[in-house]
C-alpha cells in the first residue's frame, strides 16, 4: 500500500511533511483536502476536526506535522535531518516545540490583523534572525528538522503576504540557501501557485 499523505497545499503544517518526504526521497500518494469543506471520513481519521496533515501507512494513521516528521526521520534515517549529538538533537526539538510562541502565534495574529501583531511578529523574526547569525541553519551546521519546521511560514509571509524580510539579513541568507534545495524549491513553487 505504501504511504498516503492527506494534504492541503495552502497549509504550512502540511508543507513541513512534504519537505521532509522530498528530502528523504520517500514516494507517497497524496489525497488533497479542501480545508473549507473537510470530509467526514477525514474527521474520523483525525478527530475532532480533521486537521491535516495526516500520514497513513498500510492502514496506520499518524497526525500532527512535528510528530510525523520525527517518525519519518526514524523510519527513513537517510539523509538525516537531526544531528547525531543527543544534546544538539534536544536543542532542535526544543526549537520545534517553541515554534508557536516564536513564530506561529505572531504569524496568525498578523494574518488576522490583530492590534500589536506586527511588533510581535517582528520580535519573533528577530529571534530567528539572531539564531541564524550564529549558525548557517536552525538545526546547526546542516539543514534539518528545525529549518523544515519554520520555513513554510516564512515562505508564506514573504510570498503570500508580501512581508519584506530585508531587515533580517541572516534570515534572508538562510532562505536563499534553503531555496537551493529541491524540496524547498518545490514548496516555493507551491506558494507561488497559491498567490496566482
Amino acid at each position: 500500500m505504501g504511504i498516503t499523505l492527506y494534504d492541503a497545499p495552502r497549509c504550512p503544517f502540511c508543507a513541513r511533511t512534504r519537505i521532509v518526504l522530498a528530502e528523504k526521497g520517500v514516494p507517497y500518494d497524496t489525497v488533497t483536502i479542501d480545508l473549507a469543506d473537510r470530509p467526514g471520513w477525514l474527521v474520523e481519521r483525525n478527530p475532532p476536526d480533521g486537521r491535516v496533515p495526516v500520514l497513513e501507512e498500510d492502514g496506520w494513521l499518524l497526525p500532527e506535522s512535528a510528530v510525523i516528521d520525527e517518525y519519518l526521520e526514524e523510519r527513513y534515517p537517510d539523509p538525516p535531518l537531526l544531528p547525531p549529538d543527543p544534546g544538539e538533537r534536544a536543542a532542535v526539538r526544543l526549537f520545534v516545540f517553541r515554534f508557536d510562541e516564536t513564530l506561529g502565534d505572531p504569524y496568525y495574529a498578523f494574518r488576522r490583523e490583530q492590534t500589536g501583531a506586527a511588533d510581535w511578529l517582528a520580535l519573533g523574526l528577530g529571534q530567528v534572525d539572531a539564531l541564524l547569525a550564529a549558525a548557517p541553519f536552525l538545526t546547526g551546521a546542516r539543514f534539518g528538522l528545525a529549518d523544515v519546521s519554520y520555513l513554510p511560514w516564512l515562505l508564506r509571509l514573504h510570498g503570500l503576504m508580501g512581508v519584506s524580510l530585508e531587515a533580517y539579513p541572516a534570515l534572508s541568507r538562510w532562505l536563499e540557501s534553503c531555496a537551493e534545495r529541491p524540496a524547498v524549491a518545490a514548496e516555493i513553487e507551491t506558494v507561488a501557485s497559491l498567490a496566482a
